[in-house]
Parts: structure tokens; sequence; C-alpha cells
């Protein structure tokens, strides 16, 4: 099939991508001239695993194309898929000003009959204002009295892709949702998506809707309900890491997501359960355990360093390394990541900041103005006070922990994931300090 995607972000990148390597024809539209450019030179400006081999591989096939113009990709597609930036608003609502520009565009150069689909993460409803909008500015000439002639329809299928393994979770999907208003739009994408193997469930697009944001916030759910935990654990002397072992073997429950740390982030956990919460609002109910959900959250990377400031007694003037400053391994990604309101809040203390990442240190420079950026995690801890593990990137256990506490001024490791080896590294005479792991 003859495909659009416009927004070449995380998102729209990887299924503009995955799409063409399944067989489908694609262009990926995004109104940025350098990314398009960048693009074009086979260059992939996000960190995603195996992502830019399968794009170059796309491209020289002649299956995969790159424009920064929706007239010239839309007059040549049947499907245009939206997957583009819906930011929150001051109130948590999500901001729908690209999906609306973009919906206005479509119907200015539609020729044909098109299958427009929301990729994005939008509110219930949104579908209803696509359709909407595009029959508003479709040209006189499709028009007759209030009788739309030109044939088209708005669908849902929304992503489930995790940031580090997306392409993976593209090619190896749990499930399928469709939501959809048509038997036309359905054959389409049950189409589309034929090569991939996996359970498709249809619906119709409000539903569609509601199960991304309902998956987000579950999730999130899950990783507060954790962190809840943790803090009981500290005060009881039991390890939360057992806990969570413990009930991850009940299949009612799993493992999965029941991690303690300093908090979720990233551009989908806090984005989806604020809008959640705001549209819970609209519509008249006070979504209570998604707001205690966002309350533990946002306490428990404040908590971290608390325990920090209680352990070296104050902060002031004391060096500190940070490894890792992305919100998860494997992604390049800032977005709302901890790193960067645990640094803040360090400077406020008067701490002396030097951090290290493997793969986001381009974006820190640009969030990080007053702290010391190094290129590697040894340096980090030169003349350290602590370290303060943030990101749970796995070459942070490959370090020769030797090394690292004979540069060290204080030998003491905050692990803010609980991924590192709390027996090894005492041995060695580090004080260690993990997230709800009690008297360990």
């Amino acid at each position: 099939m003859n495909i659009v995607v416009i927004g070449s972000g995380y998102v729209g990148l990887v299924t503009g991508v995955c799409l063409s390597s399944i067989g489908h024809h694609v262009i990926c539209v995004d109104n940025n001239k350098k990314k398009i450019q960048q693009l074009k030179a086979g260059q992939v400006p996000i960190y995603e695993p195996g992502l830019e081999e399968l794009m170059r591989a796309c491209t020289k096939k002649k299956r995969l194309k790159f424009t920064d113009s929706i007239k010239e990709a839309c007059q040549q597609s049947t499907v245009i898929f939206l997957a583009l930036p819906t930011p929150p608003k001051p109130n948590g609502d999500a901001d729908l000003t690209y999906i609306e520009n973009a919906a206005r565009e479509i119907a200015l150069h539609m020729n044909s009959y098109k299958l427009i689909v929301e990729k994005s993460t939008v509110p219930a409803e949104t579908g209803n204002r696509i359709h909407r909008t595009i029959v508003l500015n479709l040209p006189r000439k499709y028009k007759r009295g209030d009788r739309v002639l030109l044939d088209f329809d708005v669908a849902s299928n929304p992503e489930f892709l995790k940031e580090g393994s997306a392409v993976d979770d593209f090619m190896n999907p749990d499930r399928i949702v469709l939501g959809v208003e048509s038997k036309k739009a359905e054959k389409i994408l049950r189409e589309i998506f034929k090569p991939l193997k996996t359970k498709i469930l249809v619906t119709n697009t409000a539903s569609s809707e509601m199960i991304k944001h309902a998956s987000n916030s579950f999730l999130a759910t899950k990783i507060s309900f954790i962190n809840a935990v943790a803090q009981i654990c500290d005060r009881v002397g039991a390890d939360v890491l057992k806990v969570a072992e413990g009930m991850g073997f009940d299949q009612r429950i799993g493992r999965q997501f029941l991690d303690a740390g300093i908090g979720y982030g990233g551009s989908c956990f806090p984005k989806d359960v604020n809008a959640f919460i705001h549209l819970a609002e609209k519509n008249g109910y006070d979504f209570g355990l998604l707001k205690e959900v966002r309350r533990i959250n946002d306490l428990q990377w404040a908590s971290f360093v608390h325990l920090a400031e209680e352990k070296l007694w104050n902060l002031k003037e004391k060096n500190i390394g940070i490894w890792g400053l992305a919100f998860k391994p494997n992604t390049d990604d800032m977005r709302h990541a901890p790193s960067v309101d645990i640094i803040a809040r360090l400077k406020e203390e008067g701490a002396r900041v030097k951090a290290y990442d493997p793969k986001a240190m381009a974006n820190a420079v640009s969030i990080f103005k007053d702290i010391c950026l190094c290129d590697d995690p040894y340096k980090v801890a030169q003349d350290a006070d602590a370290l303060l593990l943030l990101t749970e990137w796995p070459e942070f256990k490959e370090v020769d922990f030797v090394q690292v506490r004979d540069a060290m001024r204080q030998a003491v490791i905050f692990d803010g994931r609980n991924m590192l080896d709390a027996a090894k590294l005492k041995k060695l005479g580090f004080e260690y300090f993990g997230i709800g792991r009690g008297r360990l």
C-alpha cells in the first residue's frame, strides 16, 4: 500500500520505517527541513536500536521516502497516519494543535478516498474532531449543501512502542488495536498489518483512544504502587526486590513494571496520566486514584535526594557524580527524565555535579548549563563524595568498581534503580543505598 506518516519523531519514524520494512511504500513527512535532510542522508536524529540500519535498507529498496510537503505525500497515498506531538497544556489536557493543523492541510489536498489514522496518543473523541475539521476545510468542489462528495474515513491505531525496543515492539506486538467506524477502514488496516502475526482487536474509535490512555495509566499505577511499597520496606526492614518477586509469581499480577526506583519519566506516562485525569474531570469524574499515582511519582525522586542528603550529612559543596541521564536505558530521550529534577535540586542545595550517560549527552548539553558533563563513568567518579545511579544502563554493571572506589573521595553509592550488586559493593568497601532495600 501507499502510506503517509505525518510526523517523524520517535513514534512516526519507527512506524514509517517498520511499515516500509513489511512491504509498504511509505512517505515520512515532517515540517522540520533540517530533520528531513538528515533522514534523506541516512542519518537518524534519535537513538533507537536497529532503526538506522532498517531505515537505510528500506530507502535502498526505494520503499521509503522523506519530504516536508504534506500536499505531495497526501496526493500520492491512500492511508495517512498521524504521528504528531500532543504536548500537555498547563491544565494537563493534550494540546491537539498539531493534529488539527495536519487535518486541515489534508482536507485542502485530498484528491481521492483517504483513510486518516490516529497514531498519536489522543483523548477520546479526537477522531470526531478530526472528521469535523476535514469536512469544514474541504474545498467547495467536494461539497454540495451539507453533503460531502469526497469519501474518507478516520480511524485510530494506538502505538504501544517502548523506547529502546520500539522496532522489536512494532514487529512483534502483543496486540494491534483498530478503532474504526466503517468496514472499509477495517479492511484496509487489516491488510496493512497482515504481515504481523498477532491478535487484532477491532473496536470503535473512542474505545481505541481510551485503550492507550488506560494502558499507560495502569502501568504508571503499578510503578507508583511498588514505589509506595518501597517506602514502607525501608521503614520495616523488608527488601522490595523480594517483595516484587513474590508478587510477580502471581499470574494475576505479573512481575513487569514492579521495579522500585526514582519514578517514571519519558514523554508518555507523565503526559498520558495527566491527560486521562483531565479527560475524566471534563466528563464529571474525579480520578483520584491517578492523582495519587502522580503524587507518589513526584515524591519519589525528591525522597531519593533527601536520602542522599541525610546520609552525606548535607549536600552543600559536595561533589556528586551522576550515572545515567536518559529517562530509561537504550534511548537518548530526556523528556521528563527524573535526572533533570534531581540535578536541579542538587544544584539548589549547593552540590557540584558531574554526569555521564552512554547516549544522552547531546541532549544533556542543551538542558544542563552549569554541570560538568564527562565522557566516561570513571571521570564522574573522580573525587566524588557520592555516586547517584539514575538510569539502569547495562554498562554500569560492568565498570571496574575497584577503580571507581579508589577514584572517589568517599565511597558511597545511591542506586536509584536497584541495579547494582549491593553485597559485592559492600565487600569492596562501598556504602550502598538502594530504594526500598530495608536494612540491607
